[in-house]
């Protein structure tokens, strides 16, 4: 097989955005992933979202280490092992981030990486059905879509965040993040919007594209450039090549992982599983961070919630209305309200995130209360804890190290128990009043700093967020991986285009980011000159 211009390793949410715009330019592109389709009711179904995460044809299993500030704990790490990675397997929430976190991201030597440079590359990849803003965009690959908020669960958190003295924000995503309004969600005609339906399909129909299912084993360089990929393909060993780059876009666990053994990171460890140091650069697998959340749950005095349909025949009803007519409960990933708020006023920006859900539930879809019930998933949004991913060995089908480090940082201690408090203050509001029963989660005893601690440490859980492990920076710091143009430092024609780059954490859910990333990196890549917004748009957003 003839070389392609670039060889891409991850068909997820960077990958297929990557992987379309490079094809739409002319670029012949292999893509190399390991999971098999996303052709099926539990990926489609937006209604169906607890399900293909806890599946091994669409997972890979990854689990933290035990996690000492949570009890000893091991957290599970979905990660989508399916065309279209994690945008098949995740929520579906759109969140964009805020400005400042990306001025910051620039602040700390991503040069080209603020809010300004972003903004073009989230307005060219989405068709916004929010109405007209400048800040948004309505001619990209992937739908943006809100729901209809038909129970009234939904606008009674909305209101009850007002009460409580918030702003209503009719678009996060927009000019203000702060506030409390609908949730936006990756859903369209009632489908999943995934990256692999947005740009996947469409880069295949330009006969540019090359699908390889393939586990990726490490990268093959000539000298000291990278040419191809060694991939095990049904237990053959062979070797993809690439005429101009190859790009990691692997996710934050896979890609430090295949930079390791290919001799890309901290020079010991690499050493102590044997491998040939080809760059020591120790930032590679470090930084790793998420975001952590707990839910607040409450039974609901009147029979409104989802717990009307969790049975039996009420999830059979819900999956034949979707597989008829792409309607109903179904086409929701029932996330659609939502607010982003400040812990206190000498916080800068919003540092609490809250989704809200009709049903007292838990992520994997165990019900929490035999009834009716809601929640609010609420964390913090810029944890200071550190993790990193590391080598377990040097077998390239093994899982790596895992360990987020997780409430590391006395603050994040602190921020969780404004978040308990601050939750607890909405839902006291008078629009759930005729609602609101008993506290199932944490419970109302759990009152004090040494309470609220507990339950923290017991039942935290991940949004499933990670990012962090292959840091942009400026080419001379030493912790950086890659440099403002995505090219791993200390090598050529390797880049990496996923979350791992990211300095820190954004708003919100990382979706949106990640897909922005294969959106930018294509330009680098390409050449092209960079979009830049106009100042008018930057300078007063927040």
């Amino acid at each position: 097989m003839a070389p392609s211009d670039y060889v891409i390793v991850g068909a997820g949410s960077a990958g297929c955005a990557l992987a379309y715009r490079l094809t739409e330019a002319g670029k012949t592109v292999t893509l190399i992933e390991f999971g098999g389709s996303d052709i099926g009711i539990f990926i489609q179904m937006p209604g169906a979202l607890s399900y293909p995460m806890n599946m091994p044809r669409y997972d890979w299993g990854f689990s933290t280490v035990p996690e000492e500030h949570l009890g000893g704990r091991k957290l599970a790490t979905p990660r989508g092992k399916v065309l279209g990675g994690s945008s098949s397997i995740n929520g579906m929430v759109f969140v964009r981030g805020n400005r400042k976190d990306f001025d910051f991201w620039e602040e700390s030597g991503a040069i080209g990486w603020g809010y300004a440079d972003v903004l073009p590359y989230f307005k060219r990849m989405e068709s916004w059905h929010g109405g007209r803003s400048a800040w948004r965009g309505t001619d990209g690959p992937l739908h943006i879509t809100r729901g209809k908020r038909k129970n009234p669960l939904f606008n009674a958190f909305i209101e009850a965040g007002h009460q409580a003295g918030w702003p209503r924000n009719d678009d996060y995503n927009g000019q203000h993040q702060e506030g409390f309004g609908p949730m936006e969600a990756t859903i369209w005609k009632g489908r999943r919007w995934s990256a692999a339906n947005a740009y996947l399909r469409p880069a295949k129909k330009t006969g540019k594209l090359t699908v390889i299912r393939a586990l990726a084993r490490r990268v093959l360089f000539q000298d000291n450039r990278a040419v191809g990929v060694e991939i095990d393909r049904k237990g053959r060993i062979e070797q993809v090549m690439a005429g101009e780059e190859v790009i990691l876009s692997a996710s934050s666990i896979n890609t430090p992982k295949l930079l390791m053994l290919s001799g890309i990171g901290p020079a010991d460890h690499l050493r102590e599983h044997g491998i040939q140091v080809r760059a020591d650069r120790p930032g590679v697998g470090a930084n790793l961070q998420d975001h952590l959340e707990i839910y607040m749950q409450y039974k609901s005095l009147k029979p409104v919630s989802l717990y009307t349909y969790y049975n039996l025949l009420g999830k059979s009803r819900v999956g034949v209305e979707w597989i008829l007519q792409k309607t109903g409960l179904g086409a929701s990933n029932q996330f659609e309200s939502c607010g982003f708020i400040r812990s206190g006023e000498n916080v800068d920006y919003p540092d609490i995130q809250y989704h809200f859900l009709p049903l007292a539930v838990r992520y994997d879809g165990k019900a929490a209360a035999k009834g009716h019930g809601f929640q609010a998933h609420v964390g913090p949004m810029r944890s200071k804890s550190r993790g990193t991913v590391r080598l377990d060995s040097a077998d390239p089908a093994g899982a790596p190290r895992i360990h987020f480090n997780y409430m590391s940082h006395a603050d994040d201690w602190k921020e969780f128990r404004a978040c308990v408090r601050m939750t607890r203050q909405i839902f006291d509001q008078p629009a759930f009043a005729e609602y609101r029963g008993e506290e199932i989660q944490p419970g109302a005893t759990v009152q004090s700093d040494g309470q609220i601690d507990a339950f923290i440490r017991e039942h935290a859980e991940s949004a499933y967020h990670p990012c962090g492990t292959a840091r942009v920076g400026a080419a001379e710091d030493g912790m950086a991986v890659v440099d403002p143009q995505l090219r791993v430092i200390g090598v050529q024609g390797l880049r990496v285009a996923d979350s791992s780059i990211f300095p820190r954490i954004t708003n919100g859910n990382l979706n949106g980011p990640s897909i922005m990333t294969g959106e930018k990196a294509a330009d680098h890549i390409l050449g092209r000159q960079m979009m830049r917004a106009d100042p008018d748009l930057t300078e007063t957003a927040s």
